[in-house]
């Protein structure tokens, strides 16, 4: 027994620990009648699994170490200290060696500190000698010992007084008198410190995660650029194979510029940075076109619309997939792209730092539906058969939980929820975040808990409105520059409108999907932004052109039978 257990007066209880994912929670172990035993001990611990707690209920332990000559040590194996000459158990002797202090090292410190301090005040006393004042009168500098004295009597020179700007006069090597001149502005660094903290008190999220990432950008706009290669004439299955690998290397500062190049494709610009961003997304979204684990596709988040979950599969955790995947997003995030959508919100709580215990899980967020069908048998209060009562019971055990009664059903049911959506995930929630981590996003995600990262299934549709207010259509005569004017002159004014009004029908009446699928012709990615520029020109299909801005030009050509 510990030794210090044998004092303790006034009464005890025992404690068990429940939870598992960072924050352990103390739980009591009531007393039976005659007070505790092994049945009541190994009924409460599951067969004594687990740590059991002992809290005194009117004093408090005293945790300070036992001394070298407690009766309590001498059985343990010892060892003189070969400083202090002192013997220790083998246990305490290392942290007793690091903090060995003898006699004289004892005299030699204080020795070495009453030095010091003579050194000090000497240092002190020298420099209050020779510390210098400026006269308010004569602006001429002089001692502290005799600058009340001089002021006393000082009547002032010609010398004028400074300026605020502190203008003076210095003498250059050709005899000129050259005036130099002291600003009060900051420095650089000043700047570039005082835009840095903008993000943290800006109240607009959106807009402090725009401030934080262009900063991150900055910084690291002089660093060498990522090359992004894809070869569009290669099947997807190989696209898929190389764009895992690229996020696979180590060692790679995600906040450089990115240069993106699509093999055996003409495109150049911004344009394919965009597109490999959106292909980046939806392949976390939807899968990617290759076969791990006997699968068609692989995904890495599995479940319903709006309550995707990581995967389970042992086979991508060691594969590392998910610090893939929380480059991805991080990348993707810090470069202004789309953002992965449907995820469900209880991962993204855990994910960003809450516990689980304060997640709240809905059962639509358990991807196995045999699972789930087996959880649901504990809502409500209906009386279990015996098929129920065992199917429950085997999942139970097999999460190393307790079998249903009616005392515990509900708290059964939250335990084997939560296991089932988070406990189950919590490798692939750490790979994720370590990915966010690598891409500098992390100090944007723990400071703002306002900023989304992940979009709600709902706020990832793209309606009519949200298009169309982005918009800048022909008729703007604040986006029409000089060079545009030999286009708009090729096509009438009849045309114009008709093709206007036929692209704004379209868009007025087309689904989440069609609009989505407009922007990324448009745009490159299907997130709408900034002023989305429409032209009318004579031409045989419709062209996107990233030329200077966004424009999307349409031909007049045809029209008749397309309406």
């Amino acid at each position: 027994m510990y030794p210090k257990f044998q004092e303790i007066k006034g009464g005890w209880l025992l404690y068990k620990s429940s939870g598992g994912w960072g924050s352990r929670k103390l739980t009591l172990i009531p007393p039976d009648e005659s007070g505790y035993n092994a049945k009541n001990l190994k009924t409460a611990t599951n067969g004594f699994k687990g740590v059991l707690y002992i809290a005194p209920l009117q004093i408090e332990l005293d945790t300070t170490a036992l001394p070298p000559e407690s009766e309590s040590l001498n059985e343990m194996p010892k060892e003189k200290c070969q400083r202090c000459g002192v013997s220790y158990p083998l246990l305490i002797l290392t942290t007793h060696i690091n903090t060995c202090v003898t006699s004289e090292d004892a005299e030699q410190t204080g020795d070495e500190a009453e030095q010091t301090n003579d050194d000090a005040d000497q240092t002190s006393d020298e420099a209050e000698q020779t510390k210098q004042a400026t006269c308010p009168i004569c602006q001429k500098e002089m001692s502290l010992d005799v600058i009340e004295i001089h002021a006393s009597f000082c009547m002032g020179d010609s010398i004028q007084p400074l300026e605020l700007n502190m203008s003076m006069e210095e003498p250059s090597t050709s005899g000129v008198y050259v005036p130099l001149t002291y600003t009060a502005e900051p420095s650089n660094a000043a700047k570039a410190t005082s835009m840095s903290h903008d993000w943290k008190i800006e109240p607009d999220k959106n807009k402090a995660a725009s401030l934080y990432t262009k900063e991150i950008i900055r910084q690291h706009e002089t660093g060498k650029s990522l090359l992004m290669t894809m070869d569009v004439r290669m099947d997807k299955e190989d696209q898929d194979r190389e764009l895992v690998a690229f996020y696979k290397q180590n060692g790679i500062e995600w906040a450089c510029p990115v240069k993106c190049k699509l093999q055996g494709d003409a495109a150049i610009g911004e344009g394919v940075t965009r597109h490999f961003f959106s292909t980046v997304i939806q392949r976390l979204q939807h899968g990617f076109n290759f076969n791990m684990g006997n699968t068609a596709r692989t995904c890495l988040f599995e479940g319903e619309p709006g309550h995707l979950v990581p995967s389970s599969s042992q086979f991508l955790i060691e594969s590392d997939l998910f610090l893939v995947a929380g480059r991805m997003i991080g990348h993707a995030f810090l470069h202004g792209g789309p953002r992965l959508a449907g995820v469900s919100q209880a991962i993204v709580h855990v994910l960003l730092g809450g516990s689980a215990e304060t997640a709240t899980v809905q059962i639509e967020d358990c991807p196995d539906h045999d699972i789930r069908e087996t959880i649901k048998l504990l809502d409500g209060e209906a009386e279990l058969s015996s098929e129920e009562y065992q199917a429950v019971l085997d999942l139970s055990l097999a999460w190393d939980l307790p079998g249903p009664t009616k005392e515990n059903r509900k708290w059964l049911f939250e335990r084997l929820l939560s296991h089932a959506v988070i406990g189950r995930r919590l490798r692939q929630l750490k790979q994720i975040r370590k990915g966010l981590k690598e891409t500098r996003v992390w100090p944007l995600l723990s400071e703002r808990k306002d900023v989304e990262i992940f979009l709600r299934e709902n706020e990832n549709s793209l309606t009519p409105s949200m298009l169309l207010q982005c918009i800048c259509w022909p008729s703007d005569i604040n986006v029409n520059d000089d060079d545009d004017d030999d286009d708009d002159e090729d096509c009438s004014l009849e045309d114009r409108c008709r093709i206007s009004w036929y692209l704004r029908h379209f868009i007025e009446t087309a689904s989440s999907s069609d609009l989505k699928n407009l922007v990324k012709f448009w745009l490159g990615w299907e997130v709408p932004e900034g002023k989305m520029v429409v032209e009318v020109v004579n031409s045989e299909m419709p062209e996107f052109s990233q030329a200077s801005r966004n424009k999307l030009q349409t031909t007049p050509k045809n029209q008749s039978r397309t309406s």
